[in-house]
């Protein structure tokens, strides 16, 4: 088998305010009707100003067949 990969990168500004379980959750379908599958997710631009393990930001890794 041959997959392909799709890495998407999520900031709270790209999806209107306040990323939630809802918005990632939704994200993530809108990408699984596409064929993809969820094959990783890794915080990115980690922020010590806010707070312990505050991120910036989501890298999220999809995988599909080719």
């Amino acid at each position: 088998m041959t997959y392909t990969y799709k890495v998407v990168e999520v900031r709270e500004k790209m999806i209107g305010g306040k990323m939630s379980g809802g918005k990632l959750e939704d994200l993530l379908n809108q990408y699984a009707q596409q064929g993809w599958r969820l094959k990783a997710i890794t915080s990115s631009d980690v922020k010590g100003r806010i707070g312990p393990g505050s991120v910036e930001g989501l890298l999220i890794t999809f995988e599909r067949e080719s």
